[in-house]
């Protein structure tokens, strides 16, 4: 399942003429799957974040979500996914526990990376990359303001929250790729269709 978690990709649906119902993030996610979850009686592991981080995310989601069971949680060490010793070190943990939902929390591309390997041991859970989804539900990592997050401006917050290790990915990294989205959205809908390249 893909979800439009980026606000670009929110424009350039509405730009198309074939808008989404909205932003879906991680951050929103890694709660109201949490609480399906502990209705449903399905466990959760937890995958991700600086060291304790995942421990204080998985008391608040079980304080928040009663009957929530957290399966597990593991905060391997910045640069495991670069060894295939490090991999193997998460994968065994995360499959000897079993878990229906993986939260897992180490930014694109890592996280995907590290779930398409773990899905062929665990073809039957839900894998959700969450980015810094475990940051704020543990309440290390503050989340914008409402009226921000309403008008797209979450990256800003981000931005001007943790400017050394956002600056480069927001500014070099997405803004040109956000631009051409756009801009691309834009003329496809402007141009007729057999112009279209």
């Amino acid at each position: 399942m893909v979800v439009a978690d980026g606000m670009p990709l929110v424009w350039a649906a509405r730009l198309r003429g074939t808008p989404l119902p909205g932003r879906v993030t991680g951050a929103d996610l890694i709660w109201s799957l949490s609480a399906m979850a502990a209705r449903a009686g399905w466990p959760v592991y937890l995958l991700g974040g600086p060291p304790g981080v995942a421990e204080a995310a998985a008391g608040e989601l079980a304080r928040r979500c009663p009957g929530l069971e957290v399966r597990g949680v593991d905060a391997p060490p910045y640069g495991f996914d670069r060894t295939a010793e490090g991999r193997e070190r998460v994968r065994r943990k995360v499959v000897a526990a079993r878990p229906a939902i993986v939260f897992a929390g180490f930014g694109f591309p890592r996280q995907d990376l590290l779930i398409a390997e773990l899905r062929r041991d665990l073809p039957e859970a839900w894998f959700l990359g969450c980015g810094a989804a475990i940051g704020f539900a543990a309440g290390t990592v503050s989340r914008a303001p409402a009226w921000m997050r309403r008008r797209g401006l979450e990256w800003l917050h981000r931005l001007m929250t943790e400017p050394r290790r956002l600056a480069r990915r927001y500014l070099v990294d997405d803004l040109p790729f956000a631009a051409r989205l756009l801009i691309t959205s834009a003329l496809r809908r402007c141009l007729p269709r057999g112009r279209r390249a």
